[in-house]
């Protein structure tokens, strides 16, 4: 919304009007073109000539209102899938963390699975060349 008054001159059915207000001109000439759209889309219905001017004017309020019910409409059912889609985003990276915690974890035990395995190793290579040297202490015996 702009911080100064503005004139604006737009033409609506035909007719010029001037309006003022803190929108800018370009939204308000935006809100002129929609309402010639709609007064055009009635044009074009059979019969619409024959109306009163009460009754086109009724018209295009219900019909307004109804778009703007129906814009409403759209941006609440938005506004839930947003809030739907954030929920899910939230609830997958709370997952990812978790996941990430045990994946630390089972490569933590991973690492200490590999030391002892090294340690084991290391005591199997000393029994073997123990038993080794037993079995040749044996063979000098005898």
């Amino acid at each position: 919304m702009a911080s100064n008054k503005t004139d604006t001159a737009v033409i609506i059915d035909g007719k010029v009007y001037t309006l003022s207000g803190y929108e800018s001109p370009d939204y308000v000439q935006k809100i002129a073109t929609y309402l010639n759209g709609k007064t055009a889309e009635f044009s074009k219905m059979k019969g619409y000539d024959r109306l009163t001017q009460d009754y086109k004017n009724v018209l295009m309020q219900i019909n307004i209102a109804d778009d703007y019910f129906r814009t409403l409409e759209e941006a609440n059912k938005a506004k839930e899938d947003i809030e739907a889609r954030e929920k899910e985003l939230y609830d997958l990276k709370h997952e990812l963390v978790g996941t990430q915690m045990k994946l630390q974890g089972s490569e933590s035990r991973v690492r200490e699975l590999e030391k002892k395995a090294q340690e084991d190793e290391k005591k199997i290579i000393a029994l073997e060349t123990e038993k080794k040297t037993r079995e040749e202490d044996q063979k000098k015996l005898h």
